[in-house]
């Protein structure tokens, strides 16, 4: 697949592909990160890694050579608390470089990669480990003599061998030294794009409904209220309407933005019905604030894998 072809995808897909905070990406899940904040990345990475080993997986960070070296990446992971420190030196946490793994011999071979990383997953399964959650840093794919257009026919490979092993991935693209084009080119292969921050919110549209992923907090508060004002504001004073929102992939919401949600849905006309889909950490949140006593508002309470 040719990058003009990949972009071509990703302008004619427009919204199929999903956008996921950090927090939601499931084993099989193949992503992709742009980010033009390198401390922003760094909390994405950390608390996927974190994640990953809370649940007792194993987990493979591939750097670039020139970022932070092993024992300052694995400090600012850890906070002090030690479990990170600890994970890397039981061979839970395994440090790699990307041009050692991508570019062995100074060349990028697409079948070799992927038998690469199927063997490595076997071994994990052999090991024991329940899964393995990679995560790689691509700016190998900007080194001279590497054709653009194989990397992004291997991403689109990889893709399928998820489904059926047992590895996750996110491949993050600096939007600093990767073109636009390109950027689209590889988004346009993967199925989930992972936000960039902890601290934002992503409003996806869709016929009589909206998706709002992320975190509802205190730094996103005003943008999460906007859009659930432009989400439910009444076309008409007097006609009800159906609408649904689906917050599953809300991470977090605070109770003032609860709160919003629950008065804004009050405020419709009696007969509008808006129907939440939401996790039951969420539901618990909405319940306890009166959601039960508003007409207008129906939860429906997806259970979390």
């Amino acid at each position: 697949m040719s990058v003009k072809v990949a972009v071509m995808m990703a302008e004619s897909t427009g919204g199929s592909h999903q956008t996921v905070p950090v927090e939601r990406l499931r084993p099989g899940d193949h992503s992709c990160l742009a980010f033009a904040d390198v401390e922003a990345r760094w909390q994405v990475l950390t608390t996927y890694t974190r994640t990953g080993l809370a649940r007792g997986e194993k987990v493979l960070l591939i750097l670039d050579p020139d970022d932070l070296g092993d024992d300052d990446v694995v400090a600012h992971m850890d906070c002090g608390s030690g479990h990170v420190e600890a994970a890397r030196d039981s061979g839970q946490l395994v440090l790699e470089r990307n041009t050692s793994v991508y570019l062995p011999d100074g060349r990028f071979d697409k079948d070799r990669q992927v038998a690469t990383y199927a063997a490595v997953a076997e071994s994990c399964k052999r090991e024991g480990w329940p899964w393995l959650r990679g995560a790689a840093d691509m700016s190998w794919a900007l080194k001279p003599g590497v054709d653009f257009d194989e990397v992004v026919a291997y991403e689109a490979f990889f893709e399928p061998m998820l489904a059926d092993s047992r590895l996750s991935a996110i491949c993050w693209y600096d939007q600093r030294q990767f073109s636009d084009h390109m950027v689209a080119a590889v988004g346009a292969v993967h199925p989930i794009q992972v936000m960039e921050r902890l601290d934002a919110v992503h409003v996806t549209r869709f016929p009589n409904g909206r998706r709002i992923a992320g975190s509802a907090e205190l730094s996103t508060r005003a943008e999460f209220v906007e859009a659930l004002r432009e989400t439910l504001k009444q076309r008409d004073a007097l006609a009800s309407f159906h609408f649904e929102l689906d917050l599953t992939d809300l991470c977090f919401m605070e109770a003032y933005c609860a709160g919003q949600l629950i008065s804004f849905a009050a405020a419709l006309p009696e007969g509008s019905k808006v129907t939440v889909r939401c996790g039951p950490m969420l539901e618990l949140v909405l319940r306890s604030l009166g959601s039960d006593a508003v007409s207008q508002l129906r939860l429906s309470v997806q259970e979390e894998p």
